[in-house]
């Protein structure tokens, strides 16, 4: 059913380390980013998605000369996200070599920038995270801030309009999943993917490669994870780590 849909790791950087969260809370310290950059490499991962975690509750703008080191070592295309307000930053972070940029709390403050940007740079280098979090009458809203703001919007109707204003893809994060490794949000994968006309990545909840199968039948375009490519056991020791090509197909993610 599938051809080769994309499998991307998502890496949490905090300050010059990454760490991997619980519900966008309890960082846990994982290791040096370009060293697993390198372990990517070797794995031949197609893509990467970069999260600075940190920088817009810490109000300050993009590491520039970090993502440039990171950049110099990665030999497949990546994105990143954090603390992007303006479009000079943006233009700066696609000339270090990234592939896209990815937008939230700017996205809700400033949604004129995702139109500005697109124009410039091409709705394909412009993503929007949308990181969702279910309420207490479960109803989903979007969320800011490392997932520290509830704004109320409803991710549905701000993935369409994120989709007129020029964005090239969607980044949709449950809260809620993130770091369970129980299994993505199916239920909101399909709103989503359903009302828009983007490829979305379905990121938050992998536990075991099945889940990424059942994402891309919920309707999601790509998926992303954290937690399942860098723990390892029950006691979950840090080993990065991708699936094979033949677990992939296996798992009915890739075609046969």
């Amino acid at each position: 059913m599938f051809h080769r849909p994309r499998v991307i790791p998502s890496l949490l950087l905090r300050k010059n380390g990454l760490v991997k969260t619980l519900k966008f809370k309890d960082q846990r310290y994982i290791g040096d980013p370009i060293n697993a950059v390198k372990i990517f490499n070797e794995k031949g991962v197609d893509e990467l998605v970069l999260l600075d975690i940190t920088a817009t509750t810490d109000k300050r703008g993009p590491n520039l000369p970090l993502l440039a080191r990171i950049a110099a070592e990665a030999f497949m295309p990546m994105a990143y996200g954090g603390g992007i307000t303006q479009f000079e930053e943006i233009r700066e972070i696609l000339r270090l070599g990234y592939e896209k940029v990815i937008m939230n709390t700017s996205a809700i403050e400033n949604a004129e920038l995702i139109r500005e940007a697109s124009e410039c740079f091409g709705s394909q280098s412009i993503v929007i995270s949308l990181d969702t979090k279910k309420n207490f009458f479960g109803n989903y809203h979007v969320m800011t801030h490392s997932g520290s703001n509830d704004t109320k919007l409803d991710p549905v109707q701000f993935a369409q309009e994120a989709e007129k204003l020029g964005a090239g893809e969607i980044l949709l994060y449950s809260v809620d999943k993130d770091g369970t490794m129980s299994g993505y949000d199916l239920s909101l994968i399909k709103k989503v993917s359903e009302a828009v006309n983007l490829p979305v990545v379905a990121c938050g909840g992998a536990g075991r490669v099945d889940d990424f199968a059942a994402a891309l039948h919920a309707g999601a375009a790509a998926v992303s994870a954290g937690s399942l490519f860098v723990f390892y056991g029950k006691h979950k020791a840090v080993l990065i780590t991708f699936p094979t090509d033949e677990e992939l197909t296996k798992a009915g993610v890739f075609e046969s």
